[in-house]
Parts: C-alpha cells; sequence; structure tokens
C-alpha cells in the first residue's frame, strides 16, 4: 500500500498550538485515494526538524511526503511552489536560534521545485469552495528550511512526489490578533484530505497559468 507522510509543527513564537499539527494529525491513519497516512511532528527549530523528518521517512519509507506548516495572515490553502536555499529568521526559532543570510546546505542548489501537482491542488480545493492559490514563498524560516531540505532527501530516500503546504490561523489564534485572517479546522482538514488525494492520483501537475506579476 501507498504510503503518504504528513507532518506538522509544534506551536512556535508563543503560541499555545499549531494549525499545521492540529490538522494534520487529524489525518493520521486515514486511508485517502488506497494510500494509508501516517502523520509526525517536528520541532520548529532549525536542524532539529530536519532530523525529526528524515527519521520518519527512514522509518515509514513514504511514496509521498506533504509537510504542512502555518502562515499567519494568509487568507488561503497554499500549496509552496519553490524552496530557496537561505535562512534569514526574523525571529529566534524554539531553541532561540536566529541565523540570518546562511544557507541551508552551502553546497546545494539555490532552489528547488515541488514535486507535488501543486496547481492540480489548487484547482481541486477552488472546485470544493475552499479558498486556494499558489504560492512562490514560503519564507524564510523553519518551514522553508523544512521544505528545502525535504526536497534535498527526496532521490536519496526514494519519495517520489513531496512538497510543502502553508495554511492560515486557527480561529482561536485570529481572536488574539485584530484583523488577522483564518479558516476552521474542518475546511483545513478537508482541503489536506484533497491535497492527498490529488497528489496520489496525479503524477503530474496540470499545465495552467500559476505565475504573479508582482
Amino acid at each position: 500500500m501507498t504510503t503518504v507522510l504528513l507532518t506538522g509543527f509544534e506551536p512556535f513564537d508563543n503560541d499555545s498550538i499549531n494549525p499545521s499539527w492540529e490538522v494534520v494529525h487529524r489525518l493520521q491513519g486515514e486511508t485517502i485515494a488506497g494510500a494509508m497516512v501516517v502523520a509526525t511532528q517536528l520541532a520548529c527549530e532549525f536542524g532539529k526538524s530536519l532530523r525529526q523528518l528524515e527519521r520518519a521517512i527512514k522509518k515509514h519509507q513514504p511514496t509521498i511526503v506533504i509537510a504542512v506548516g502555518q502562515a499567519g495572515g494568509r487568507t488561503d490553502i497554499t500549496p509552496e511552489r519553490v524552496a530557496i536555499n537561505l535562512t534569514d529568521a526574523r525571529i529566534g526559532d524554539n531553541a532561540g536560534k536566529q541565523p540570518t543570510d546562511r544557507p541551508i546546505h552551502p553546497q546545494g542548489p539555490a532552489a528547488y521545485f515541488s514535486t507535488l501537482p501543486v496547481k492540480a491542488m489548487v484547482q481541486a480545493l477552488q472546485r470544493e469552495g475552499l479558498p486556494a492559490s499558489l504560492s512562490l514563498s514560503a519564507g524564510t524560516f523553519v518551514c522553508n528550511h523544512v521544505f528545502y531540505g525535504l526536497m534535498a532527501m527526496q532521490q536519496r530516500h526514494g519519495v517520489q512526489r513531496c512538497g510543502f503546504i502553508h495554511i492560515p490561523f486557527l480561529p482561536s489564534q485570529a481572536a488574539g490578533r485584530t484583523g488577522a485572517p483564518s479558516m476552521a479546522q474542518e475546511d483545513m482538514v478537508r482541503a489536506l484530505r484533497i491535497c492527498v488525494e490529488v497528489s496520489v492520483r496525479r503524477k503530474r501537475d496540470v499545465r495552467t497559468t500559476g505565475g504573479t506579476t508582482h
């Protein structure tokens, strides 16, 4: 049976929850499009998160890996298209590390592209009435760190497709942040379920526009 590994992060930046883990762990043990879903939580720490990710990949030997992270301020589900070889932390991680202007892998390429069918995901989410758009920046914090590290691991561990998805705040988080957008947990669980199904069923992405003019 095909295995899909989902990862979410522990809380960070003084929050008590992280929507990525709240959503991801709800899919643990589900069978979606004939694939078994396993979920694991990653530390919001540079270095440690990648070690945990690699251990999970070795343990579960997944065909597909989808890492999920929080993007406070975004209004929709945003599959990420590109990971860049740069860490430039605005705040410290959960271990207090705040690297600035450093490559993730000094000898690595400048960027990796997601191998998930990201445009097909966005189309499927929109058809189901869920806000979604393609993102061209995963930031320069731990989310991008994990995304880049995951793509660097792909061939080494025989993963067929992998990438990263950002999700908004939960309503309980937005309640303490005036004007912050959020999305209901059940909608995000449904959205991630759709993304898993699309990733299992589609080996190639759809050919449609997904760029921006700014």
